[in-house]
């Protein structure tokens, strides 16, 4: 398990350079909005929110003045708009900012917007964070190379994210693992295995239990779980490749137990395999958009010096490919890492696996 000490305590906030900034106006993910981060800071007064078991969520709920609030509410209701709909505000008349939380736990200490449509008392949540350019490159990657589609949009110094629905992935440890069904175990077993490959892959860091959502979907007879990123605050920014594998921090511990409990490691290897292969699939269908997105990176600076080399050398010593010794920044490691895996797994058969011609 990973001691939080090998975690920087602070990770700095890289700007939005601007071969970013172009490449997220021709995505669409550059849209102008009517407020920006700063302008939620301007709250009087704040009250801490409890969760059903009267217990600090590490999020107060902030108010401001009647003034501030009427403009504040008017600017979010757009920015609903904007991110969920056409954009016009012909919904507005519909909807109602019911709260506006704020983090105080964490780097990015975002603001919680929770918005009604007053017609059937339906909400959904958006959150509005200062934009880092590390975590814009984590959240495109997410929409390109996982199984699910993410929505944001950048303006400035403003990030607006769509809430990623599910449970916690501590709240579901602690509270619903235990009632599992031991098929349900198993699944989880094998969701874990292939989350902790695709965080290595794509160098997605710090995923401990409370940075994932355990998401639940009826099937049939029976339910399906799949593991889901909630924060990529931490996309390639530290040095230790093991920040990289969920499977060392101790609050993943459990899962890990789960992983060894229900799966031969025939079945370990084959899921690596199945996770790689799909990520090589994921890559070349994303075209030039993944491409791009790798020149920018390349170019960027989105960690410290002392991170890259240390980074670039354990994973030299993993894969024995000379060409990471030659990594200068971060995103350089990254589109090496990610070409790794399309030419090494992409087409691979299990059978290549057991005749020994494949590494795991």
């Amino acid at each position: 398990m990973i001691d939080e000490k090998m975690m920087s305590k602070k990770k700095p906030t890289y700007p939005v350079s601007k071969a970013l900034e172009a490449y997220l106006e021709r995505y669409s993910r550059k849209i102008e909005i009517p407020i920006c981060y700063d302008d939620l800071l301007r709250f009087i007064g704040s009250v801490v929110v409890y969760d059903s078991n009267d217990e600090d969520t590490l999020w107060v709920r902030v108010y401001y003045n009647e003034y501030d609030r009427q403009e504040i509410d008017t600017s979010l209701k757009r920015v609903y708009s904007l991110l969920l709909s056409d954009g016009s505000g012909h919904i507005d008349q519909y909807l109602n900012v019911d709260s506006v939380d704020y983090c105080t736990f964490g780097n990015s200490k975002p603001f919680r917007i929770k918005v009604r449509n007053v017609l059937n008392d339906n909400f959904t949540y958006f959150y509005v964070k200062k934009a880092d350019a590390s975590r814009i490159y984590g959240l495109e990657l997410e929409h390109m190379l996982s199984p699910y589609n993410l929505n944001f949009m950048v303006y400035k110094d403003t990030l607006i994210e769509e809430h990623i629905a599910g449970i916690p992935g501590d709240v579901f440890i602690k509270e619903m693992l235990p009632n599992c069904t031991e098929f349900e175990k198993a699944q989880l077993a094998k969701e874990f295995v292939k989350f902790n490959e695709r965080c290595m892959i794509r160098l997605l860091g710090d995923m401990r239990s409370y940075n994932y959502v355990i998401v639940a979907t009826h099937d049939f007879d029976h339910v399906v779980y799949r593991i889901r990123a909630i924060d990529f605050d931490q996309q390639s920014f530290e040095g230790k490749l093991n920040v990289y594998r969920p499977q060392f921090f101790k609050e993943n511990y459990k899962m890990v137990e789960l992983v060894r409990s229900k799966l031969l490691k025939d079945s370990i290897d084959q899921y690596k395999l199945e996770e790689r292969s799909i990520v090589a699939k994921r890559i070349l269908s994303s075209g030039n958009r993944i491409k791009l997105l790798d020149k920018v990176c390349k170019k960027d600076h989105i960690s410290l010096p002392e991170n890259v080399e240390k980074l670039k050398g354990q994973i030299y010593d993993l894969t024995k490919d000379i060409q990471f010794k030659k990594c200068k920044t971060m995103g350089e490691i990254l589109n090496l890492a990610l070409d790794f895996v399309k030419r090494n797994y992409q087409g691979v058969s299990m059978k290549q696996i057991l005749e020994h011609k494949i590494k795991i």
